[in-house]
């Protein structure tokens, strides 16, 4: 939810006019399909169909390069706002790189549980 609220904030302005927020839109669509996707994937249990697939190291691959993109992303965000005479992209664009930095927080947060998840599943 957070992250499509990054996406919708800054899809609302004129963000085409600066090629940083495309690249803080790509991260952020990216980034939501792919998990939705793994949402679906986990809430159907189709991973338990797939064993063939290392899902734990699945897991800690795509929640470690969220974490680093979006943290990219948010830092670019935050870093790209300026405050223009009658903008009316400012607040859009500052809610934007809160809401980033919330999802890279909850990204890093998944990042650790995943990594030990990922450890206590070597250690067997």
């Amino acid at each position: 939810v957070l992250g499509l609220l990054v996406w919708t904030l800054i899809a609302g302005t004129e963000y085409f006019l600066y090629p940083a927020f495309g690249w803080v839109m790509f991260v952020a669509v990216f980034y939501w399909v792919l998990t939705v996707f793994f949402l679906i994937i986990y809430m159907t249990m189709t991973y338990t169909r797939i064993p063939q697939v290392p899902w734990t190291t699945v897991g800690l691959c795509f929640n470690g390069s969220a974490f680093i993109l979006y943290l990219i992303a948010a830092i670019v965000d935050a870093s790209s706002i300026t405050k223009e005479l009658d903008s009316h992209n400012y607040n859009s664009w500052a809610a934007s790189s809160f809401f980033a930095f919330v999802v890279t927080s909850c990204y890093a947060g998944n990042t650790y549980f995943s990594f030990i998840s990922w450890r206590s599943r070597t250690l067997q």
